[in-house]
């Protein structure tokens, strides 16, 4: 296991009965209020999306490339994957982790299904020189100020990634569902509260969750540079307390299908249980042996998630 080459247990001590355990930290009073009002005015940006058949050739898929427009004047680009046989009758947005996307994911199970997989700003096709690329410098633009800090941006892009979709396919409207792994998973719940357009989701060892808790743990992934930034300068908490993916999950009231780690050197187990934990809607468990590594069950674990989202997103 990965574990023996770190100079840290990525379990933190924790059992999978103390990790249902965690609960959720304090927010701010003006919590809804901050999204609420970001979500209104992300919604009066016209997305335009843009599409261009891809070179790309697949058996099941038309494959386009495509771009559209979010706040702040930033281009999100990505890729549009269209079923070549039978009707459309629903549609996912799928987000990515922190590493960004090189190419979509082909091997989702959802029939009848356009899937959208944008790359959040700043990241893979939405390079902008307005922003870091490199996750560990990515994380913490804008971070001085609630309202200026980068994340706050990439959920925009996923609202945005949902208006471009119902643009290009109106027919799916009530039938749209969300996926989102490690850093998409902590946008998605950042982003659902509000996003009533949205009715299914999965959040895949998702981060942002308690982040009092995440200064604490060492990690290999981006909180390890927010715990460094906090260490040098402090007062980070003051604008975390917004993007509290844990504190963001307590008001989403759709399913949500979750994967969590009991093991995970990049994204803290228990800040993805505090997120499931704060779920008050239907939810499902998936327990991952480990999160951001190998070991010995993956293939299978794999595999049987594959399975289970195949039949959860065909209730969309």
């Amino acid at each position: 296991m990965i574990s023996a080459k770190l100079p840290f247990d990525p379990t933190y001590g924790y059992t999978l009965e103390s990790l249902l355990q965690i609960g959720c930290p304090d927010e701010p009073d003006d919590f809804a209020e901050f999204w609420e009002s970001r979500y209104r005015r992300a919604l009066s940006v016209v997305p335009d999306p843009e599409l261009s058949r891809a070179t790309e050739d697949h058996p099941e898929f038309d494959v386009y490339d495509v771009r559209y427009r979010s706040t702040g004047d930033f281009v999100i680009g990505g890729w549009l994957l269209k079923p070549k046989h039978g009707p459309i009758r629903r549609g996912l947005v799928v987000g990515h982790g922190y590493g960004g996307r090189d190419a979509p994911d082909f091997h989702l199970s959802v029939g009848e299904a356009a899937m959208l997989f944008p790359c959040f700003r700043g990241l893979s096709l939405s390079r902008d020189p307005r922003l870091p690329q490199n996750p560990a410098r990515h994380v913490l633009h804008g971070i001085e100020r609630c309202e200026s800090y980068v994340l706050g941006g990439c959920v925009e892009d996923l609202w945005l990634a949902v208006s471009a979709l119902l643009s290009v396919f109106p027919q799916i409207e009530g039938r749209i569902g969300y996926l989102g792994i490690s850093f998409g998973g902590g946008i998605g719940a950042l982003a659902l509260p509000w996003e009533p357009r949205v009715r299914i989701a999965h959040l895949n060892v998702p981060t942002f969750g308690h982040h009092p808790l995440r200064l604490a743990l060492p990690t290999l992934g981006s909180g390890e540079a927010v715990r460094r930034y906090e260490r040098r300068h402090g007062h980070v908490l003051e604008t975390l307390r917004y993007y509290d993916a844990a504190c963001a999950a307590r008001r989403i009231r759709i399913p949500v299908h979750v994967a969590a780690a009991l093991s995970d050197p990049f994204v803290a187990p228990p800040g993805q249980f505090a997120i499931y934990n704060a779920l008050p809607g239907p939810k499902r468990l998936f327990v991952l042996q480990a999160g951001h590594s190998d070991y010995p069950e993956r293939t299978e674990q794999e595999r049987e998630l594959l399975e289970e989202l195949g039949c959860f997103f065909e209730s969309l």
